[in-house]
């Protein structure tokens, strides 16, 4: 009884999860798929490779050694802006390695914890941090989950997927580091080191940190479920309680994404409607941007990979996408939900719907630079 009382819990804290498994039983009816074929719409490479880098992230946050990096760079900031630059900075950095999800996990208490140094404008300095993981992890493949998904789906190498990215990424963390200086002061902030001990693991961070490129590697040469296999036992063997930790929620989630828009994408009507895609500005660009804005990027993405194989076009859509309305990223949800501030869900898109529009306008302008 435990167990069926943790998950109904689950499904009462997790609005998405339980609408996607009320949503699955009339999709299989109104669908022409056949049930033997559902799960041939879950991309299982990918869900493997997704699990391995959150078993990782997991570890390598718990190493303690990422903590530490994010005190010593607040510790020695000078100013609001300069404080603030350098969150970004650090907040875009750590989401091209760890994901978008977790960077905002380790940022977003460091920041939290300011209010103990100096008279800060916390809110504003979380909804910068909430939009620089937004562009940081829009350079890398595996910044976030629709780029994770295209890069698997698309069979593009590594550094070709991180080149096709890098000159939408730039200038969308550039986009960012323009707000800073609009957001926030030039006033001076005590350097008054931050009295948070950090309990350090050398060992969990040595193992981790030459798993991750053995890992990248394995996924790109098609052995991902394989290599988070053998990550699972790892920590099995070494932290076993880091893979109880984990969010298996989240590759639910994913699994029953997969098959709901999977069997959304099959149905004649819908089908029907995509076909017009090409007619807005932009194309497949602006409509996964715009999709983004109703059904959050990750959905979108899978959604209208459906329709195209240009993961190009799909992943910059999508990460311009993570700005504008909250929904847009699962990591502005996050940030919104760890800042628990008063009126920031208001203030959040103040700054988050410019951003959508300078950046989709970038994307357009890229886009008639090369053709």
């Amino acid at each position: 009884m435990p167990f069926v009382h943790r998950i109904v819990t689950h499904l009462r804290d997790d609005p998405l999860l339980l609408g996607l498994l009320l949503v699955l039983p009339l999709l299989i009816v109104l669908s022409p798929t056949a049930p033997s074929a559902i799960p041939g719409l879950v991309h299982w490479q990918t869900l493997a490779t997704l699990a391995g880098l959150m078993a990782l992230s997991r570890a390598l946050e718990s190493s303690g050694y990422l903590i530490l990096a994010g005190t010593l760079l607040l510790q020695r900031a000078g100013s609001e802006r300069m404080l603030g630059a350098a969150l970004v900075l650090f907040a875009a950095a750590l989401a091209a390695v760890v994901t978008n999800d977790v960077a905002l996990f380790i940022v977003i208490p460091l920041t939290l914890g300011l209010r103990r140094v100096a008279d800060l404008p916390i809110g504003r300095l979380i909804i910068l941090e909430a939009l620089a993981v937004n562009a940081g992890s829009a350079l890398s493949p595996v910044g976030n989950p629709q780029n994770l998904y295209l890069w698997q789906a698309s069979n593009a190498g590594f550094l070709e997927f991180t080149l096709a990215m890098l000159p939408l990424g730039l200038g969308l963390l550039v986009i960012v580091l323009a707000l800073v200086p609009l957001a926030l002061s030039a006033k001076t902030v005590s350097a008054t080191a931050i009295k948070q001990p950090v309990r350090l693991e050398r060992a969990l961070l040595w193992l981790t940190l030459p798993a991750y490129p053995l890992f990248l590697l394995a996924a790109e040469a098609g052995w991902a479920l394989p290599a988070a296999g053998l990550v699972a036992a790892l920590l099995l063997l070494f932290r076993p309680a880091l893979l109880r930790d984990l969010d298996w929620g989240l590759l639910l989630v994913f699994i029953l994404m997969f098959i709901n828009l999977g069997l959304l994408a099959r149905l004649p009507a819908v089908a029907a409607q995509a076909e017009h895609l090409d007619a807005l500005p932009g194309g497949l660009f602006s409509a996964a941007a715009l999709l983004s804005q109703v059904i959050s990027n990750v959905p979108a993405a899978i959604f209208l990979a459906e329709f195209s194989a240009d993961w190009r076009l799909l992943a910059w859509g999508a990460n311009v996408g993570g700005f504008g309305l909250a929904i847009g990223s699962l990591a502005n949800l996050i940030a919104l939900r760890l800042a628990r501030e008063p009126g920031l869900w208001i203030r959040f898109h103040y700054w988050s719907l410019p951003v959508l529009l300078l950046s989709w306008l970038f994307g357009m302008g890229l886009l008639r630079m090369w053709g």
